[in-house]
This record gives C-alpha cells, sequence and structure tokens, in this order.
C-alpha cells in the first residue's frame, strides 16, 4: 500500500476546517469524520493531525 504525502498546508488547512466546523456537530470526532472524506484522507489521520496541532 502506497502512503499519500499531504503538504504541511493541507494538514493546516484541514485542522483549520475542524476547528472551524467542531460548533456544527456533536463532537470533535463527527467533525473529523465529516471532514476526512472531503480533502481525501481517513478520519483517524485528521485525527491525528488534528492532536499534533494542539
Amino acid at each position: 500500500m502506497t502512503k499519500l504525502k499531504y503538504t504541511p498546508e493541507i494538514r493546516e488547512r484541514a485542522v483549520q476546517l475542524v476547528i472551524e466546523s467542531e460548533k456544527d456537530y456533536p463532537s470533535n470526532w463527527a467533525a473529523v469524520s465529516a471532514i476526512a472524506p472531503k480533502i481525501g484522507c481517513t478520519p483517524e489521520t485528521l485525527r491525528v493531525w488534528y492532536q499534533k496541532y494542539l
């Protein structure tokens, strides 16, 4: 399986989308799960990026 490489800019923008969208979802995980497919990564990958950003 090949790993997709995401630039730091894409990762940061994805995390910003989660932060901006958190109020629209009942939990952080719900926001992450909704946004991840839009950027083409798994929710777990986006969750890790989010945790590193904090």
